[in-house]
């Protein structure tokens, strides 16, 4: 294990396979984080992940339009789910060997149909259909954006990745106001609208994929010195296994309240579709919060400790907002956003330090698996509140965030590459 990786020419692709030379970690420190590209690659998560959001933002709708039940709910958040899943580590492993500049815009062409495909979408295969598209525009998006992020960090690797997940974060919690203020009052069609900030994302990548081109020259053959403090190839393994589990206990969790928490409100408060769906904005929103200070944090204390307090952090609040009233819910799931959001980018750049030369193909993983975990999240807990209810999925799930205590088994990194 302490012989040098040799990375081929076909898979050295510029600075994003190979961050850790000497010659490029000093051209990052020198020339600091692009805050442009950054800005641009932020706000491009911030469109995809607010299409993506209306899908479930309008599962009320869906609902009561087609006499739907929780199961079938939850089928279409696997449909949507399952392609982003599937295809991510696919990408991402197929761009470690070649870097595609212009695969951003195509992609988010998919999300571009599959919203049009769900605004005149009246048969329950359709939806289903229309919702795999969207979930195939992110399997596109995500493994290469979060390269570009890297890329366009400085070496502030936690930073990047936390402004780059703060612009998903917060086009997700935006779903549930524009379903409340649009599609809401104009219906299943007025989804057709959103197609605009699709195209808005094209334009934005296309611009993006230009600046990309020229930093994926390709490179002559690199040796990357094992630093002797990095992990075994079997403590790498338990590491990521330890990572794996501790992303399903987070997104487990934020499934669950993503996908249901409007139904709960309903339910328990006897509140309106409006009105719980802006009780979930300010869920997301407090979610959006916490993924841009993990990342910062994580490169100032480290992400090892960043990870231990926000799974095992929110576990106190999980618990108790079962019992809550509505008010006190507010509060809790501002607390249980903004600790459980702040593992992400912790978890993301953590997992890429403990195998650098699969960049693409680690971010895919994650990627896919956070989106996997999601969606096959939903529906199980779709069929169990049909036959327990919605308000036993919430006791059950409170249990969740105690996983955080896998971190032990995080092995401790050496600070370069923090």
């Amino acid at each position: 294990m302490n012989k040098p990786v040799i990375v081929s020419e076909e898979t050295a692709t510029a600075p994003v396979v190979v961050p850790d030379l000497a010659g490029l970690a000093a051209k990052a420190a020198v020339a600091g984080p692009a805050y442009v590209v950054l800005t641009g690659i932020s706000f491009s998560h911030f469109l995809n992940d607010t299409m993506q959001s209306l899908i479930a933002s309008v599962y009320p709708i869906l609902k009561d339009a087609y006499a739907l039940d929780y199961g079938q709910i939850g089928m279409i958040t696997l449909a949507f789910q399952f392609t982003a899943s599937l295809l991510q580590p696919l990408v991402g492993h197929f761009t470690d060997k070649k870097a595609q500049p212009f695969s951003l815009a195509i992609g988010m062409g998919f999300t571009f149909f599959g919203l049009l495909l769900l605004s005149v979408a009246h048969l329950y295969p359709i939806i289903l259909i229309a919702a795999a598209l969207v979930g195939l525009g992110s399997a596109v998006f995500h493994p290469e954006s979060a390269r570009i992020a890297r890329l366009a960090s400085g070496g502030r690797y936690g930073m990047a990745q936390s402004v780059f997940q703060l612009g998903g974060s917060f086009g997700t919690s935006m779903g549930p106001v524009l379903a409340a203020l649009i599609v809401v009052p104009f219906g299943q069609p007025s989804i057709a609208w959103f197609s605009s900030i699709a195209f808005l994302a094209i334009v934005i990548l296309w611009r993006i994929g230009v600046w990309y081109k020229p930093q994926i020259a390709t490179k002559k053959s690199a040796v990357i010195e094992r630093h002797p403090d990095l992990p075994d190839s079997r403590r790498v393994k338990i590491a990521l296994a330890v990572l794996v589990a501790l992303l399903f206990s987070k997104q487990l969790y934020v499934s669950s309240l993503s996908s249901y928490y409007i139904f709960y409100l309903i339910d328990k408060f006897q509140v309106s579709t409006q009105a719980a769906q802006l009780y979930l904005f300010i869920f997301l929103a407090a979610n959006a919060a916490g993924a841009f200070f993990g990342g910062p944090l994580g490169d100032r204390f480290g992400r090892k400790y960043i990870i231990w307090f926000s799974i095992l952090g929110a576990l106190p609040f999980t618990l108790a907002l079962p019992y809550a009233g509505l008010a006190a819910s507010a509060v809790l799931t501002v607390f249980i956003g903004l600790i459980l959001s702040s593992a992400t980018s912790s978890i993301i750049v953590f997992a890429q330090e403990l195998m650098p030369h699969r960049f693409g193909m680690i971010s895919g993983v994650f990627f896919g698996v956070a989106f996997g975990i999601g969606g096959l999240g939903a529906a199980v807990l779709g069929k169990l509140a049909d036959h327990t209810g919605i308000a036993f999925v919430y006791h059950l799930c409170a249990f969740l965030p105690a996983l955080g205590l896998l971190a032990v088994f995080l092995p401790k990194m050496p600070k370069h590459v923090r």
